[in-house]
């Protein structure tokens, strides 16, 4: 397997796995349709991007250095992630509901990366797996595969949720959605919790 293959395999994997930012995507998707959640998409791609840059170019020796900066991001990463988790099950489900709502944008999805615990733990593994003594060449054209690779896998959410739509117009049933998701979500923070 060469090492391109071995990199998009890796992408691949983290990118399309469940994770917050796919679950927003599928949410926005639902809600707000394709068009609407392609800049959560387009931000969060661009995020995460940026995320592992930062890491190949320094920013893991930093955390090696500093554990309380790992706690603190740690910390930071599952308060987030519960308070996704409650804005979700606490929506109304109406579609067409009044309130001028906006579907999550460029600026929220790049920030979510900068928030996800499990972004954070893909940029670490693999810049350590692909990159680790930080060379600019391999860290370039691993971040610029992954920048591909994410970019589909997060939108195959939305695109999911899109889907979706349909079944979900009636607001029971996108309450119901909204809230197996928002569970999803605390099951994350759990998980982080206890790790």
């Amino acid at each position: 397997m060469t090492v391109l293959l071995s990199m998009a395999a890796f992408a691949l994997a983290a990118s399309i796995s469940p994770g917050p930012v796919n679950l927003v995507a599928l949410s926005a998707g639902a809600r707000y349709g394709l068009r609407a959640s392609l800049w959560h998409v387009t931000g969060a791609t661009l995020g995460f991007t940026l995320l592992l840059l930062a890491m190949g170019l320094g920013l893991q020796q930093l955390l090696q250095q500093w554990p309380p900066l790992q706690t603190l991001l740690h910390g930071a990463g599952v308060a987030f992630l519960l308070y996704m988790a409650y804005g979700l099950a606490r929506d109304d489900g109406r579609l067409d509901s009044g309130k001028a709502q906006r579907a999550p944008g460029l600026f929220s999805g790049a920030a979510m990366q900068w928030l996800n615990p499990k972004a954070w733990l893909a940029s670490l593994a693999g810049i350590g797996a692909f990159a680790a003594d930080g060379e600019a060449y391999l860290v370039g054209q691993f971040a610029a595969l992954y920048f591909v690779i994410c970019y589909l896998s997060i939108a195959c959410w939305a695109y999911a949720g899109a889907f979706l739509r349909q079944y979900l117009e009636q607001p029971r049933r996108m309450r119901l959605f909204n809230r197996g998701l928002a569970l999803l979500l605390v099951a994350s923070a759990l998980y982080l919790l206890l790790c």
